[in-house]
């Protein structure tokens, strides 16, 4: 029954990274299972060894730094407020370097002029440069090089 303490130590293991998050217990707890399999087939305690060092290795020289690459990637897209940088709108109120009005994607937001020093006329066109709380940050699309 070897292949019992595997599965138990495999359950351990898997329980220490759900605490930590690290995915080094969670690829020794796949190792612990290929090893309770090798064992489950009949293999002795040396080859459960074997595969036991062999899975761990893969897994904690392979696929946990690619794992962990994946991780750290911003998402390729944007939600919420964060998707409209980058927008062109229109001006509905002119827009001065501390209050104005948007509309941007079917919807009306605050606006303010990115440079104080601009007012922005209605109808004019512009892209939001940033989002500010809950006032878009705009330059008119004309000064744009």
């Amino acid at each position: 029954m070897p292949w019992l303490v595997w599965l138990l130590a495999a359950g351990v293991l898997g329980v220490a990274e759900f605490f930590t998050l690290t995915l080094v217990f969670g690829l020794l707890a796949g190792a612990a299972l290929v090893a309770a399999v090798v064992s489950g087939v009949g293999v002795g305690l040396l080859g459960q060894l074997v595969a036991l060092a062999a899975a761990s290795a893969a897994g904690l020289l392979v696929v946990r730094p690619i794992a962990l690459r994946q991780l750290d990637q911003q998402p390729l897209t944007y939600e919420g407020s964060d998707a409209l940088i980058g927008k062109r709108a229109e001006v509905l109120k002119e827009v001065t370097g501390s209050r104005g009005l948007i509309k941007i994607a079917g919807e009306e937001w605050s606006a303010r002029a990115l440079d104080e020093s601009h007012v922005i006329p209605v109808g004019a066109l512009v892209d939001v440069m940033e989002i500010d709380g809950a006032t878009a940050v705009v330059y008119p699309r004309e000064l744009l090089p």
